[in-house]
Parts: structure tokens; C-alpha cells; sequence
């Protein structure tokens, strides 16, 4: 009889687990600083600053807050082989996947059942971890892999493509997780006009080149038509009635 297969990521050193013993966290009094009372009943009022191995530190935190935190954001090391000063990061791939690994399981304890993780991470390791948050976390439970600018020029010595965009991975506990949107009056200030054809509401931004170089003259090129929805034709005139540009 044939052994069932499944879709999983492998690596050396996967079904080696560390056997973690329990930990707990002890205050240091001389550090510590809080408010001198609460503001409402709902404050939680112990905020904690931890100084120590994350993943002990996580043991510890598991067996006080298991299934109770409602948001996670972490900024684990890249393993993109940089110099840094605070830990290595430039793991070895595999001992890199055991070492998230082991933490993320100690984060999705910790997650409520309504709560999301929030990792940042870059193209060098970005697709293996979201296949090891599938298995982790649940492929049903993949909410977005958000893109940020990082760099808004380009890099003179890049070889090839000069990236600009890192990745942020959002992985929900459970179907409980609710996303909150903007309030639809935020929308409406910025699409304000509504049309009837497509049912949709839109913004209106000008698209001519404004300051000193946008006469029709510097960029004769840049000087047509365009039809607008009703049929119309819009040319670029500056707000004085001079003729303009698109830019």
C-alpha cells in the first residue's frame, strides 16, 4: 500500500523540533516604568519590554497570553547575507526555515482567534516563507501579501532590475479575523463624482504639467486631445487660459 503524499515545503533539518523547557519572565524593577494609574477599566496597564533569545522568550510568553494577542508584526532577519550587529543574517537557507519556523508555532499560540501576523520580508526568502505559513498558519488563512516601496528611485548600480519593494505577508488566525475598512465618508472625499454607466464613484485629477516648463512651446509633443466620456475633447490649458501640456 502506497504511503500518502503531501504538499509541503522540505528541508535538512526539518523534523528536528527544540525541546524548549519552561521559561518565565523576571522583572527588573529598576527598568520598569508605568503610569501612576489607568485611564479605564479595559486598560491592560503591563506593557513588557524583553531582553533575551526571542524564542525562549516566546516559550514564556505562550504559557501567560496563549490565544489571547490580537495583532502581530515581525521583522525577522532577511538571511539576504548582510552584516548586522544584533544577530546573523546569513543563515544557511535551511537553518533559516527551522528557525522561523520554530517561532511561528509559538506565534500562532499566542494569536487569538480573531487575531492576525504581519511579516515583513524581501524577494530573497519571501516565497519560501509563504509556503511555510500555509503550513503553519493554513493556506485558507492567507489574507494579503502587501507590497511596499522601499526606494522611490533607481539604484545606479544595480546589475539587471533594481527593486524598490519589499513584501508584507498577512496570515489571519481563523475566519473570525475581520479587516476594517476606511470609513466610507474617507472614500467619498476623494471619489466624489459618481458615474451612472460604470455605477462607480471616481476622483478628478489633473493630469497637466504644472510650474515654469509647461507651456505648450517646451514640449510640443505633449500637446493633443484627449476624449473624454461624454465625447468631449480636453486639450491642456493652464487655469490662466494659456495652453499647457499633459504630463
Amino acid at each position: 500500500m502506497s504511503k500518502k503524499t503531501k504538499l509541503e515545503l522540505t528541508w535538512i533539518g526539518k523534523d528536528e523540533e527544540p525541546r524548549l523547557e519552561p521559561r518565565i519572565l523576571i522583572e527588573e524593577p529598576e527598568l520598569s516604568y508605568h503610569a501612576d494609574f489607568k485611564l479605564g477599566d479595559n486598560d491592560i496597564f503591563d506593557n513588557k519590554l524583553i531582553f533575551g533569545d526571542n524564542l525562549l522568550s516566546l516559550k514564556s510568553l505562550v504559557q501567560e497570553y496563549s490565544g489571547q494577542v490580537k495583532c502581530i508584526f515581525i521583522d525577522p532577519p532577511y538571511n539576504t547575507g548582510s552584516a548586522f550587529a544584533h544577530y546573523d543574517d546569513g543563515l544557511e537557507h535551511s537553518i533559516w526555515l527551522s528557525m522561523m519556523r520554530d517561532r511561528l508555532m509559538l506565534l500562532k499560540a499566542l494569536l487569538s482567534m480573531d487575531g492576525s501576523i504581519w511579516i515583513t520580508i524581501d524577494d530573497n526568502e519571501a516565497h519560501y516563507l509563504k509556503v511555510l505559513c500555509d503550513e503553519i498558519f493554513g493556506r485558507n488563512n492567507f489574507v494579503a501579501n502587501c507590497i511596499w516601496q522601499k526606494v522611490y528611485s533607481e539604484r545606479m548600480d544595480a546589475k539587471g532590475f533594481s527593486n524598490s519593494h519589499d513584501h508584507i505577508l498577512v496570515y489571519r488566525k481563523s475566519e473570525a479575523f475581520n479587516l476594517k475598512q476606511l470609513p466610507k465618508e474617507q472614500n467619498e472625499r476623494q471619489f466624489n463624482f459618481y458615474d451612472k454607466v460604470a455605477k462607480k464613484y471616481y476622483r478628478r485629477r489633473s493630469l497637466r504639467k504644472e510650474g515654469s516648463e509647461s507651456l505648450r512651446i517646451d514640449r510640443p509633443s505633449m500637446w493633443y486631445p484627449i476624449q473624454a466620456p461624454d465625447g468631449s475633447l480636453v486639450f491642456p490649458i493652464k487655469p490662466d487660459g494659456t495652453e499647457g501640456r499633459w504630463r
